[in-house]
């Protein structure tokens, strides 16, 4: 008996030679493009000219034109394609980076001035902006001087350029500060009346209006009163600051954005004009003016106009900042950025797993003998929260004190993960509370009724078939749910109770879904002082015993080899200049994807198959 295998007809010896041929081609062009891509790295380390070293009366640029973030959400791979490119429409400023090279330029002595350039820059709130207002202070504190210049100041890139020695515009540019406002759309009538899609909203708190949008056709009562408390404390500190930098008396910018149209209708509809005569800025001129300006101050430059070098150019020079080690130990920083959602997750979200693993490894490092946790999230998941809680309090178990720094938002399941730390500073106008649970669950049995479908059956008992979303939600099943979302309350308050070492009621007072400015949060106990990143640095030295220079690292996820290697590249001063050539080995090699934009509706989507959701999140930010 033959027991051999059957040979394959003709058409599957042709197809799978064919198949085999194609991956022997394509393996054979990747390692080709890696292998020119190595040859390029060796060229350009051994050969490379690198880039001009910085000349003495240099200005640096810095032309905040993108997102302001804590970290970088897109990849290594993404950015430094958009920089081959030359063309980037998300273009991310990291925080971090900026604030080192405004705390090197202020000692830099071929640095004599610094120039801010403000337009189209965008940030998620103020608490970051006040940092880097420091920092700019900073600088002309040092005696350096800080020149602005735009053609378009919104509010946002005016409070930076405000604290300025001096503040040029374009003839054509305009100032335009707009206020404080937070707006939402309502979806009550398309869901339930259009669509026909009942959601079942279940919460503590009567201040808790995240799922508000779902269930009803505008603001409640208690939302606007929160609202406008918080929003009316960031707005009164911007007032005061921006007054203060541009010397202006007290309600006078207010009365000047008040008047705001009827004194644009006398200025003739200039802006220009309308800002020289209230003083918002000091001067108009071209950008050939400023260049021209600008070389007689410092040094003209045939090329560029007068001598300058840019943020990344500078960082490169300026080299990198003191790491701890085991014979050196220091200071962790961890950013838990974005919402916060269970498992792996890119930076950007803050994923129950992905961020907990990051804790985990700043305990397990002996060189790392404090922890920052920079929280920049305005909540999410219960259950994620609630992991990333329990890595700071092993953490502080292990005898590795824990700092939180509240960035722009730091509120309900931002707050949940804070709430364990040995100390809590916030911003003044960072947005935190918001100490509140909610429920959603979506019946549809109505919008099947509209294409003629219904639903019907039998089950063993009242539960079976329950959270079925085409049937309607039982009163005893709503309740189910309600005494879950109870419980979860209870449990949010009386761990910062216990953590705070505070008293249930006094907690639940300051709760109850509430949202409240860092400023209004410490005075109701809910953070232990004001302050930015640095000084959240400063107190995890002085916790840990440290010395003032003991370094600092932030601990991110391990990046690729393919990615170090762009990373360092997007950091070397003398690579730089190599990214559109290898941009072709990039884009094959690399990993391609953009992070999916989460809208309203989307939020309502369920999450790993469960019935409902406990959600200790808080659509707040100005």
């Amino acid at each position: 008996m033959n027991t051999s295998a059957p040979r394959p007809g003709p058409v599957r010896r042709i197809l799978g030679g064919f198949w085999r041929g194609l991956t022997f081609t394509r393996q054979l062009v990747f390692n080709l493009l890696f292998l020119a891509l190595v040859l390029l790295l060796l060229v350009a380390l051994l050969r490379g000219p690198g880039i001009a070293p910085v000349q003495p009366q240099s200005a640096l640029v810095l032309d905040l034109d993108g997102r302001l973030v804590e970290q970088f959400t897109r990849s290594p791979i993404d950015r430094f394609l958009a920089q081959a490119g030359g063309d980037d429409p998300d273009i991310e400023l990291q925080l971090r980076d900026l604030l080192r090279a405004l705390e090197a330029a202020a000692t830099d002595p071929k640095i004599e001035r610094v120039v801010l350039k403000t337009d189209g820059l965008s940030a998620s709130g103020f608490a970051a902006l006040r940092e880097l207002g420091a920092a700019i202070d900073a600088v002309r504190a040092s005696g350096k001087e800080v020149v602005a210049w735009g053609v378009g100041f919104d509010q946002v890139g005016y409070y930076l350029a405000a604290r300025a020695d001096e503040v040029f515009m374009d003839p054509e540019g305009l100032v335009l500060i707009e206020g404080i406002g937070r707006y939402r759309p309502y979806y009550r009538e398309l869901l339930a009346e259009k669509l026909g899609i009942d959601v079942h909203l279940f919460r503590v708190g009567e201040y808790k209006s995240a799922a508000e949008p779902f269930v009803l056709d505008g603001s409640s009562p208690e939302a606007r009163e929160a609202d406008r408390y918080w929003l009316g404390d960031l707005w009164q500190r911007y007032l005061a600051e921006v007054s203060a930098a541009r010397g202006f008396a007290e309600g006078e910018l207010a009365g000047l954005i008040a008047g705001f149209p009827g004194r644009l209708e006398a200025a003739g509809g200039d802006f220009a004009r309308l800002a020289l005569e209230a003083r918002l800025i000091d001067a108009t001129k071209t950008a050939e003016q400023m260049e021209t300006l600008l070389a007689e101050r410092g040094a003209a430059d045939d090329e560029q106009g007068f001598r300058q070098v840019g943020l990344k150019r500078f960082l490169a020079h300026a080299g990198p900042a003191p790491r701890p080690s085991v014979a050196a130990p220091g200071i962790g920083v961890v950013v838990a950025q974005g919402v916060i959602t269970d498992g792996e997750q890119p930076p950007g979200t803050v994923g129950g797993d992905s961020t907990s693993t990051l804790l985990r490894q700043a305990r397990e490092d002996e060189s790392i003998r404090a922890v920052v946790l920079r929280v920049d999230s305005p909540g999410g998941g219960v259950y994620p929260s609630e992991q990333i809680r329990r890595e700071v309090v092993k953490l502080r178990e292990a005898g590795k004190p824990v700092v939180v720094s509240m960035g722009n938002v730091a509120a309900s399941g931002g707050y949940w993960i804070s709430m364990n730390a040995d100390a809590i500073l916030a911003d003044p106008s960072t947005i935190t509370g918001s100490i509140g649970i909610f429920g959603l669950f979506l019946s549809g049995p109505r919008a099947l009724e509209k294409i003629g479908v219904r639903t019907d059956g039998v089950g063993t008992t009242p539960l079976a078939g329950a959270f079925d979303p085409t049937r309607p939600l039982a009163p005893e099943v709503g309740a189910l749910i309600q005494s879950f979302v109870d419980h979860g309350y209870r449990q949010f308050v009386g761990k910062i109770a216990e953590a705070r070492e505070a008293e249930f009621a006094a907690i639940d007072a300051v709760a109850r879904g509430r949202v409240w400015s860092g400023a209004q949060a410490k005075e109701r106990g809910l953070v232990d002082a004001l302050g930015g990143l640095g000084d959240a640095i400063h107190r995890a030295r002085e916790l840990a015993g440290l010395e003032a220079g003991a370094g600092v690292a932030y601990i991110e996820p391990p990046l690729t080899p393919f990615q170090q290697v762009l990373a360092d590249m997007d950091r070397s001063a003398r690579l730089q200049g190599l990214a559109p050539l290898l941009a072709p080995a990039a884009a094959v090699l690399g990993e391609a994807g953009s992070r999916q934009v989460v809208d309203d509706l989307a939020f309502l989507q369920d999450a790993q198959g469960r019935p409902f959701r406990e959600i200790a999140h808080c659509f707040c930010g100005p």
